[in-house]
C-alpha cells in the first residue's frame, strides 16, 4: 500500500502530528510519501527516514502548484490531506484518480469553537454575528459537502459531537486522536524559581491572557515562558509588564520539545480546544499539565490523575492551580509521571499509526 500525504502548512499542530504520523506509518510496513510546504520540512522528513517534496500552495486559488501535485499522487492508494488548503484542492484530484481520500479535519475556525464553548450567542471579540454565520453555514458547509468525497479523521470526541451536529454525515467521521512519542518518564529537578510555560498561538481563543493575570495572583516566586506567535502578542507583553510577572516572549519556535523538557509546569488556559498536541508533548515530556475543560481535553487529561482541570476563563481557580503544584514538589512529579504514562499507554504515534492504516485497509480492501 502507498500513502501519500498533503499538507501546505509550514508550521503548527498539524505539521506536528504529521511529522510523527508518517514515518510510524512507514515502520509498518506502508510506502509513504508526503507533499509538504518548504525545504525545512523536507529535510525533517528525509531525516525521519520519509521521502517528502516540497510543494507550496500559497492560497486556495493556486492552480499551478494544485497542478503539479498530480504527478506526485502517481501509484497511491490513499491520499491523506491535512488541512482546509489542501482538502480542498487535493481531494477532488484523488477522487479524479479513483484513489481513496482521507481528510484530518484538525479543528474548525477559532470564532465557531469560542462561540460553542461560550454556550452564549455572542460572537467572541474581533468577530462579528454575521462572521460567525458565514463560518458556521457557508464555512463548515462546504467542509461538509467535501466530507462526502472521502474519509474524515478527527481527533477528538468533542469536535466529531460538534460535526456532525452541524451536518456532516456521521458515516464519513472516524475518531483517531493525534499521537506522539514519550520523551521522558520521570521529570527534571525543578528550577529556582518554578519555570511556568505555555505553547500556542497567541489570539483570544487561547486565553494567554488568563495565564498571566493567574500568574500574578500567584504567591510564590514564578517565571513564566510563552512559545508562540500571534496578534495579541503586543498586547500581551503590555499585560505582563502591567502586572509586574517576570515573563519572557519567545515568539515561534522550531525546537518546541526542547523548551517544554526545561519547563516544570505547562499550563494551556484555553477557551476553547480541539485536541492540542501541545498538551500531548508536554505530557510526553513528563511535565505536569493544567488546562482547561474544553473541546477534547479531557479526552486525554483526566483531573487529579493525570494532570489538573479547570474552567476557562476562572483566572482565581487557575491561580489556585499553579499554587498547589509550586509548593507540593511530590504531586507535581506524580502528575508528571502519570502523564507520561497515559501518553505511552494510549496516544503513541505507533497506535495512532495503526489505528489510521486500519482506517486505510478499510477503504481500499487490501493490507
Amino acid at each position: 500500500m502507498k500513502v501519500v500525504y498533503v499538507s501546505s502548512l509550514a508550521s503548527g499542530g498539524p505539521v506536528s502530528h504529521l511529522l510523527d504520523l508518517a514515518p510510524s506509518v512507514a515502520r509498518l510496513g506502508i510506502e509513504v510519501k508526503v507533499v509538504c510546504s518548504g525545504d525545512s520540512l523536507v529535510q525533517e522528513f528525509a531525516e525521519l527516514g520519509v521521502e517528502a517534496v516540497s510543494i507550496p500552495l500559497r492560497h486556495k486559488l493556486d492552480i499551478p502548484r494544485t497542478a503539479a501535485i498530480w504527478s506526485q499522487l502517481d501509484g497511491a492508494d490513499i491520499v491523506h490531506t491535512h488541512d482546509r488548503r489542501t482538502g480542498l484542492l487535493v481531494r477532488p484530484q484523488a477522487r479524479l484518480r479513483r484513489i481513496a481520500a482521507v481528510h484530518t479535519l484538525h479543528g474548525v475556525p477559532d470564532e465557531l469553537w469560542v462561540a460553542a464553548e461560550s454556550k452564549q450567542a455572542l460572537a467572541p471579540p474581533g468577530s462579528s454575528r454575521a462572521q460567525l454565520a458565514w463560518l458556521r453555514y457557508g464555512v463548515l458547509r462546504m467542509e461538509a459537502a467535501l466530507s462526502h468525497m472521502g474519509a474524515v479523521v478527527v481527533p477528538s470526541q468533542a469536535l466529531a459531537r460538534f460535526l456532525i451536529a452541524n451536518g456532516f454525515p456521521a458515516r464519513r467521521i472516524t475518531v483517531i486522536p493525534n499521537g506522539t512519542e514519550v520523551i521522558r518518564s520521570e521529570p527534571a529537578p525543578a528550577h529556582d524559581p518554578i519555570v511556568v510555560g505555555t505553547a500556542a498561538i497567541l489570539e483570544h481563543r487561547k486565553g494567554i491572557d488568563v495565564l498571566i493575570d493567574a500568574c500574578a495572583r500567584v504567591q510564590a516566586p514564578l517565571r513564566l515562558e510563552i512559545f508562540g506567535a500571534g496578534s495579541l502578542r503586543a498586547e500581551l507583553e503590555r499585560q505582563a509588564k502591567s502586572v509586574g510577572i517576570d515573563c519572557r516572549f519567545h515568539g515561534h519556535v522550531t525546537d518546541i520539545r526542547d523548551r517544554l523538557l526545561d519547563l516544570d509546569i505547562f499550563v494551556l488556559s484555553a477557551r476553547a480546544e480541539n485536541m492540542p498536541i501541545a498538551i500531548l508533548e508536554a505530557m510526553a515530556c513528563a511535565v505536569p499539565v493544567i488546562t482547561t475543560r474544553v473541546g477534547g481535553i479531557p479526552e486525554v487529561v483526566k483531573d487529579d490523575e493525570t494532570g489538573i482541570l479547570v474552567e476557562p476563563d476562572d483566572c482565581a481557580g487557575l491561580a489556585q492551580a499553579i499554587t498547589r503544584l509550586i509548593s507540593d514538589e511530590p504531586e507535581r512529579q506524580r502528575l508528571a509521571r502519570r502523564g507520561a504514562e497515559r501518553i505511552a499507554d494510549h496516544f503513541s504515534a505507533g497506535m495512532v499509526a495503526r489505528r489510521m492504516v486500519h482506517l486505510y485497509e478499510g477503504l481500499t480492501g487490501r493490507p
